[in-house]
């Protein structure tokens, strides 16, 4: 793997787009400008999901995918790196539907049939920022056998593939389903998830991403990488704004320049020397699971104080309230995880 003085930005950036996708929830500058806060929460936000998935094939991917086939002590550690990953995440995604239920089941989105959960446990996720688990939880398993089975291209090659089809049903979904052959070929994804972004056409490209930065023996400076930044950025937003105004998009998380984007943030990140924030990476996770409770929280009282114009129908202040809520509520609770740390 590539040696780092520190991943200090990287840490700090876990926060970064954790708020993004608290963005994506509350649409911050909904107020202001429908076209704007499309451009600034739904396609510069995208990055912060794929981040996530990077920062997995980085840290815990590219180890197994280094020394697999080996035996070795350094073989035997990245394997069971890859396990307690799998097993913390299916922890969390059990304690998370767990604590989101009695909010499914007051807002009446519980379902009897057996086939509904499945999908949702397996794909959509069983509240609606919980797909993301069971993606990764997929994606991790399915780039693993990739690894057993082909070479670093052909895994380069299937992964992109598969977010191209991905991509198809997403961004540009109204376009394709003009053919009746593809309508029909995504009529019958859909039967089985709701959306693309999931853990087969979404999630692989961006965990292998991650896996050969780490293992791979480009470093790129910071000035360049800002530049492919700025570059592909420039290129995502027209991509998006393209495909918003064409109303193509059954969905808006997947965009073709999404990849280069990530690319280049990932290498500028890496080009940084910043002191680490070790707390952001349960803080970020943290965000990421509760602030559905701080939207309903912030809802609650700016109703309950008869100051719902000013808290909720104004976005901006409704995103920054419900991020303040969700960092408090977050930091409450990183402490608590990191004492109880601690005592084990």
């Amino acid at each position: 793997m590539r040696q780092r003085k520190n991943y200090g930005a990287i840490d700090q950036f876990r926060l970064v787009a954790a708020l993004f996708i608290v963005a994506i929830h509350t649409g911050p500058l909904q107020s202001f400008s429908e076209t704007g806060d499309f451009l600034v929460t739904y396609c510069m936000g995208r990055v912060g999901v794929p981040f996530f998935l990077m920062v997995t094939g980085f840290f815990v991917l590219a180890p197994y995918q280094k020394f697999q086939g080996r035996t070795s002590n350094k073989a035997e550690t990245a394997s069971l790196k890859v396990r307690k990953f799998l097993q913390k995440t299916i922890i969390l995604y059990g304690a998370a539907i767990l604590l989101y239920l009695p909010v499914k089941i007051y807002a009446k989105q519980w379902s009897d049939s057996p086939w509904e959960w499945l999908k949702e446990i397996f794909f959509d996720g069983t509240f609606y920022h919980l797909w993301y688990l069971p993606a990764v939880l997929m994606g991790c398993l399915l780039l693993i056998g990739m690894m057993h089975c082909f070479s670093p291209l052909t895994i380069s090659l299937i992964t992109f593939l598969l977010y191209v089809v991905g991509t198809a049903g997403d961004s540009y979904y109204q376009l394709v389903s003009q053919a009746p052959v593809l309508k029909t070929f995504y009529e019958g994804i859909f039967g089985i998830s709701s959306y693309t972004r999931n853990g087969i056409f979404f999630a692989p490209i961006y965990l292998w991403m991650g896996v050969v930065i780490a293992n791979g023996k480009l470093e790129m400076v910071t000035r360049k990488a800002a530049l492919g930044l700025l570059i592909s950025m420039a290129g995502m937003l027209g991509e998006g704004f393209l495909t918003f105004t064409m109303e193509w998009q059954k969905h808006n998380s997947m965009y073709l320049l999404l990849i280069p984007v990530m690319f280049f943030l990932f290498e500028l990140l890496l080009s940084m020397d910043v002191t680490s924030f070790a707390l952001a990476r349960d803080l970020s996770m943290c965000v990421y699971i509760i602030h559905p409770i701080s939207i309903i929280l912030v809802r609650g009282a700016a109703d309950a104080v008869k100051m719902t114009d000013l808290f909720v129908k104004q976005s901006l202040v409704h995103y920054l309230t419900v991020c303040a809520v969700s960092l408090v509520l977050s930091f409450v609770t990183a402490k608590m995880m990191e004492f109880m740390k601690n005592r084990t």
